[in-house]
């Protein structure tokens, strides 16, 4: 590709912010909830890569069209691949899209198709704008993609604080993770944790029914913790893992699990006949973007409970690994229901982005 600079590049990355900061000095955007993409476009040539430099086109052939006709010819963009269902952005549909088979592939082109929300333009002709502010570059994205349509957007952008609270208040009905704070005079710096991330957190208590041993101590370090909440009927739910633990701790934790994975298999809800027979709960799975990585896991009676903190529950899991806070002695694993989680209010995203003039 004949542009300022040739793929593969690293996505500039986030970290945690506690709170909004005070406005002055920063730019303000939702922070979607999807798959980083940086779109190389050189004519008719074009790449979609994902933040670990795989080509996202296959995946997501519906978006190729969209994107020759819309982006300038020659351009870099830093965006989202995003899908948006029924009640607002779906991850766990847009995980799906992540098959082997182009026949499924292709029909879930047609049937979930997914957008692309770009919120940097880092190359446009022969310009390389990654040193430029972000003040700039806004401006210039603005400018360059502002006529865009469906399925592709320029995210929405405040620089007021009080709007930026009122998102991050509203849009989690709509499935968004909360706020991305990006300070007007940064640079593009691929890699650096230059922006920040305000993210909703909550905490809720957790039945442990299983675990994966650590990769750089198999049978003696524990490497994550398996979570499971149970539904109204009192199937229990795998919901997702916690690994926050220090390495000199996870001896400790494999010793204290040992006594819990004595029959364990033999009556567990995720395993074999107790699976099969009526419990359609959501059990472990693998792992989308590495098919090959092993994640086989270990059972254990569901006795324990554990406290953690979380960001987002989505299609009935945590979108992300959630942090251990401590353990439960004083609570009954039944008592680790779905209902502990308080569901935001619904957001009509289209009519939200409709008002944010983005919207087509």
């Amino acid at each position: 590709m004949n542009l300022p600079f040739s793929p593969p590049l690293d996505p500039m990355l986030a970290q945690i912010g506690e709170t909004v900061p005070e406005e002055g000095r920063w730019l303000f955007e939702p922070k979607w909830d999807g798959f980083r993409a940086i779109v190389f476009r050189d004519g008719q040539e074009l790449l979609i890569q994902s933040r670990d430099h795989r080509p996202l086109e296959r995946f997501f052939p519906e978006l190729v069209a969209p994107l020759l006709r819309d982006l300038p010819r020659r351009c870099v963009v830093d965006g989202e691949v995003i899908l948006l269902g029924p009640q607002g952005l779906d991850f766990e549909a847009l995980q799906l899209r992540l098959h082997p088979a182009e026949s499924r592939i292709e029909k879930l082109a047609r049937e979930t198709p997914a957008g692309y929300v770009a919120f940097d333009l880092l190359a446009l002709g022969d310009r390389d704008l990654r040193g430029e502010p972000q003040e700039a570059r806004r401006a210039a994205l603005e400018d360059a993609l502002g006529g865009v349509q469906a399925p592709l957007l320029v995210t929405p952008a405040t620089r007021s604080r009080e709007v930026a609270r009122d998102w991050f208040d509203r849009l989690e009905g709509a499935g968004f993770e909360g706020l991305i704070a990006k300070p007007l005079d940064l640079a593009y710096q691929p890699k650096k944790r230059a922006l920040l991330k305000i993210k909703h957190v909550r905490t809720v208590d957790c039945v442990v029914a299983g675990f994966r041993w650590h990769k750089n101590g198999p049978g003696e370090l524990v490497g994550s913790l398996l979570l499971g909440l149970y539904d109204d009927d009192g199937v229990l739910h795998h919901v997702g893992i916690t690994s926050s633990f220090k390495m000199t701790y996870r001896r400790e934790l494999a010793r204290r699990l040992e006594p819990l994975r004595e029959g364990a298999s033999e009556s567990h809800p995720w395993l074999g006949e107790w699976a099969a027979a009526g419990n359609h709960g959501r059990r472990p799975a693998g792992s989308r973007w590495n098919p090959q990585k092993s994640l086989s896991w270990e059972p254990l009676r569901p006795e324990l409970v554990v406290e953690v903190k979380f960001d987002y529950l989505q299609g009935g899991r945590f979108r992300h690994a959630a942090t251990f806070l401590h353990w439960r002695e004083d609570k009954l694993p039944e008592e680790c229901t779905y209902d502990q989680i308080e569901e935001p209010s619904p957001l009509d995203l289209s009519e939200f982005l409709r008002a944010s003039g983005v919207g087509r």
